[in-house]
């Protein structure tokens, strides 16, 4: 039964991941993410409604363009199946609950601010903000605990720490996302924190190996490493968390 509920979750969230897309386009750049409609950012030609259907549209077109025949970017269907791949995970773990809603919106938010701050260098707070608020929203109707919100304001606090002393490092998005994350995984956000900061780790070594001392000086954006690090925590953070205790 789980499963078939997981499944059926999958197209809503192709369709969340569609404007998602729209949202990583626009509002970095202050534009609407009502209006006008979805055009190619090529030749800007509206896109016709059967070329907008989620992932199918781009694989029918083989990535290009009806119109211009020029290359649709990889992000677009990454995030749609991301998305889907993520609400249909949240709801297999969770099954039909408030905790299951809020997983799949934490990850939704997470897909959103990675794809802004990859192409951007933006973590918006027209993301990051109203996500924190709607997924402690949920988690309070899931499981009433003062946790959820203490392990957001822990978490961000320890990385505006961190910013006001490595601000080269590390921007005020990184540590608004920091807040979304003990929200969305609670106790487990140190597994978060410290997940995202190894993942980061490999393209700081891999820069440092090829540009010697010059990589101090070439930045890398640090959401999609901490909402990596979100997602490990989200489905094993507890487990690992509970794991540790017992080690001890």
């Amino acid at each position: 039964m789980t499963a078939a509920l997981a499944a059926f979750a999958f197209a809503p969230g192709l369709a969340v991941g569609s404007f998602l897309n729209v949202v990583a386009s626009r509002l970095p750049s202050g534009q609407s993410i009502v209006t006008p409609r979805s055009a190619c950012m090529s030749c800007h030609t509206p896109i016709r409604s059967r070329d907008n259907i989620p992932l199918v549209s781009y694989l029918l077109l083989r990535g290009r363009c009806h119109t211009c025949k020029t290359g649709i970017g990889l992000r677009y269907p990454a995030v749609e199946f991301g998305t889907a791949a993520l609400a249909a995970a949240s709801v297999f773990v969770w099954g039909p609950t408030w905790r299951s809603l809020a997983a799949a919106l934490f990850c939704a938010a997470l897909v959103a601010v990675s794809a802004t701050d990859i192409e951007e260098r933006v973590v918006p707070n027209l993301v990051v903000l109203p996500a924190s608020v709607a997924v402690l929203a949920l988690q309070l109707l899931w499981h009433p605990s003062v946790v959820w919100a203490a392990s957001g304001l822990g978490a961000a606090l320890f990385l505006f720490v961190v910013a006001l002393a490595y601000p080269r490092g590390m921007g005020m998005g990184d540590v608004k996302l920091a807040l979304l994350l003990g929200i969305g995984v609670g106790r487990a956000v140190p597994v978060a924190l410290l997940a995202g900061m190894i993942f980061a780790l490999v393209p700081s070594i891999v820069l440092f190996v090829r540009h010697g001392a010059a990589a101090r000086k070439m930045a890398i954006p640090f959401a999609p490493f901490l909402a990596l690090g979100g997602l490990v925590a989200l489905f094993a953070g507890d487990r690992l968390v509970d794991l540790y205790l017992r080690l001890l």
